[in-house]
């Protein structure tokens, strides 16, 4: 398997939203010391969920100093970005990183309103403006000039500079947040990121996963290749016993998800707007062993995530600072998962 440490630094104090920023710049640089695969970025606005918000200038200034890890976003709000922009960034990012690069596009906030709003988009055109945009980056990746007339853009692009470092172009993966967007993927033969849930949830979706590719005509190499190329989202914790790990990490996981929660609803009664999406869907509250955290010592941590190893899956994007952990804790987490966990499943 593959294992990437997913920096997602969570601020709810403006003051102290520059700490929290060399604080995520440290555990990058500590990821990448330890053999992470991938530093894994996110993309949010407005609220210090994810307190750098720009994640591809963030990438830039990592780009340079880690030695070993690649870059991947998880994802870019691909509705919020100009495509022909993003084509430029991206290939620029594929040349710094010599091509460890993960293009991860996502049709932006599936539950923040204000992600939105504050960019002047209308969230019902946001699907439609990812598949727009995928479309028009691709073609700038691999040919020439070209001329578009879509829905959104109207463009005439010279060829685009610089040109990929990757032949033909980055790899390019979504996000997938339930079941309907996960069976599309499977049916145009396409890996997937997947979102925070339970190991009972996953199993299920990995299969409806495998039936749609099957049936779609693909045979089991392929789809273990595509599995192989995909990748699951966690929240760890490690500590010496599992009743350490537990005392660390559940105050800090249920705060995390209370305080997001709080502030959906906040933005609600204020505006009385919403996006409204299956219960299902929103990131994971629960704290079950399995499902949205997984916690204990490397033994217990090592068999959650053998399972997900069984059901044939590449890669983990790992959590380990949540919402008001200080960055102290998370180090050491992510030190002990690296060191004693993430070897047991290196290839």
């Amino acid at each position: 398997m593959k294992f990437g440490n997913f920096l997602f630094p969570d601020s709810r104090d403006p003051a102290r939203d520059g700490a929290v920023i060399d604080e995520t710049v440290r555990e990058a640089m500590l990821a990448d010391e330890l053999g992470a695969d991938i530093v894994w970025l996110a993309e949010h606005h407005f609220d210090g969920i994810s307190v750098y918000a720009d994640p591809i200038g963030l990438a830039g200034a990592l780009a340079g100093s880690m030695r070993h890890a690649g870059i991947g976003f998880a994802v870019i709000q691909t509705a919020l970005h100009h495509p022909i922009r993003l084509a430029e960034q991206m290939a620029l990012l594929d040349h710094l990183t010599k091509g460890k690069l993960i293009v991860g596009l996502g049709r932006g906030s599936s539950y923040n309103i204000y992600d939105y709003q504050g960019f002047g988009i209308d969230h019902h055109e946001a699907q439609a403006r990812l598949d727009e945009a995928e479309e028009i980056m691709l073609r700038a990746w691999t040919g020439g000039a070209f001329e578009h007339q879509g829905r959104f853009w109207q463009l005439q692009v010279p060829m685009l500079r610089p040109r990929p470092y990757t032949q033909p172009h980055p790899p390019v993966i979504r996000g997938s947040s339930g079941d309907a967007s996960l069976i599309e993927l499977a049916r145009q033969g396409k890996p997937f990121m997947m979102n925070v849930q339970s190991l009972e949830t996953t199993a299920r979706r990995v299969g409806i996963y495998r039936e749609t590719m099957r049936a779609a005509g693909y045979d089991d190499s392929a789809i273990a290749r595509n599995l192989d190329t995909s990748w699951v989202w966690r929240s760890l914790c490690l500590a010496e016993t599992d009743a350490e790990a537990e005392r660390i990490a559940l105050p800090n996981f249920e705060a995390m998800t209370k305080s997001r929660a709080e502030m959906r609803n906040r933005i609600y009664a204020d505006t009385g707007l919403r996006i409204e999406v299956p219960p299902g869907d929103l990131p994971g509250a629960r704290t079950g062993r399995g499902d949205g955290v997984l916690l204990g010592s490397a033994a217990t941590v090592a068999e959650d995530i053998a399972a997900l190893d069984r059901l044939g899956i590449g890669g983990v994007i790992a959590v380990f600072r949540m919402g008001p952990m200080p960055h102290e804790q998370a180090a050491e987490s992510l030190t002990r998962f690296m060191r004693e966990v993430a070897p047991q499943f290196r290839q």
